[in-house]
């Protein structure tokens, strides 16, 4: 390698690394092309019924803000009654089944004593764990800061985009070598497309999610019911993880209430996730975003240990716009043209090596007829 090359590569590798560095601003802006996208299309929508640009921007974030609204107002003051109740039932309920097994060890003969744990030496050992969590909520309530700035800059940054999204697009275009502008222009509106289809998919399968599980939960008069079931449905838009992570509040609160409530919450949740994944997904996503299931959970798990929740919660998109990436780039341009290139250098060879050798104007005008063929047929696959 030449002092250039090195230089090329070490550029590279400063790159690389400052990237990295700057990967969670980066997820970041991410998150708000895409909710720019949506909304830019939504805007699309209302400006083909003859509504002007600037009202038909303002009328998608106004709906938007509104949806956002309405979902803190629906989550936050039912969960804060019911996360009192819990603070003050599970001490109790600790109480009452210690009393319980205390009673069931004295029924014992006393030769089974000694196998049956003590719960006082299960407590002791169960302290650390109960310290950690605990020390784990502190954290989360002290970053509750952070993530409000975070989403601040989501929504500045998205409004920002959509003031004049072509601006940004052009700049973005701009990148690349002129000859693959085109090609990069027809990428990005694919992008686009795809991802409007994974949130219009998402927002059906959230929303018949969330209203099965609240008409499921207030049959059950699990209280309530109607924060639980939007909970389940915002959840949704975390496939595999997301069900999982919905079940476990609606269980603790109908434990509060009922013993045999939790066990039916869990069948209610399974047959509503069971349904969802085999009849609302296949069927909202089959002319939307064509992933394969593995694809899918390996994408979660991938962004998930590299950027943490807000990679989880992105891995969707960012797997979308990746998958329509490598597929244009790398196996269409590249894959795909890699034997046609090599048979046009060959015919090429082939054709000056006739030039050279044979000086007759018949074969020079077939081989310059050669040559034309093959630099048409390589702008046709270029094209």
């Amino acid at each position: 390698m030449n002092l250039g090359q090195w230089i090329g590569l070490i550029a590279i590798l400063v790159s690389v690394y400052i990237l990295w560095q700057l990967k969670e601003v980066l997820l970041l802006m991410f998150a708000a092309i895409v909710l720019a996208t949506t909304l830019n299309r939504l805007a699309r929508r209302f400006q083909r019924s003859g509504m002007k640009r600037g009202f038909a921007v303002a009328l998608s974030v106004g709906i938007f803000l509104i949806a956002i609204v309405g979902f803190f107002w629906l989550i936050v003051p039912p969960f804060a009654v019911q996360f009192q109740q819990v603070t003050y039932q599970v001490p109790r309920g600790i109480e009452r089944f210690n009393i319980w097994f205390s009673q069931i060890r004295s029924a014992l003969p006393s030769q089974l004593t000694p196998f049956i744990p003590d719960i006082n030496s299960l407590s002791q050992q169960a302290q650390p764990f109960i310290n950690r969590a605990v020390g784990t909520s502190f954290a989360v309530v002290s970053g509750s800061l952070e993530v409000v700035l975070k989403i601040l800059l989501v929504l500045v940054l998205t409004g920002m985009f959509l003031a004049d999204p072509q601006a940004y697009r052009k700049l973005f275009i701009r990148l690349f070598p002129s000859f693959y502008r085109r090609r990069v222009d027809g990428i990005l509106d694919r992008c686009e497309v795809s991802l409007e289809g994974w949130v219009t998919g998402a927002f059906i399968a959230m929303s018949v999610v969330g209203l099965m599980s609240v008409i499921g939960l207030s049959i059950l008069r699990v209280p309530a019911a109607l924060a639980l079931g939007v909970l389940a449905g915002f959840l949704n838009l975390i496939p595999n993880l997301g069900p999982t992570l919905s079940v476990v509040p609606a269980m603790a609160i109908a434990l509060l209430d009922a013993p045999w409530k939790s066990l039916a919450v869990l069948g209610l949740y399974f047959f509503i996730q069971q349904t969802e994944s085999n009849f609302i997904t296949p069927i909202v996503m089959a002319h939307q975003v064509s992933l394969l299931p593995a694809i899918t959970l390996i994408s979660q798990l991938f962004f998930a240990y590299l950027f943490g929740f807000l990679g989880l919660f992105l891995a969707l998109p960012l797997t979308v716009v990746a998958k329509i990436w490598l597929e244009e780039v790398f196996v269409k341009d590249v894959l795909d043209q890699w034997n046609n290139k090599s048979k046009r250098e060959t015919e090429f060879i082939i054709v000056s090596d006739k030039l050279n050798d044979e000086t007759t104007p018949e074969t020079d005008d077939l081989a310059v007829k050669k040559i034309t063929n093959s630099e048409e047929q390589s702008c046709t696959d270029d094209t």
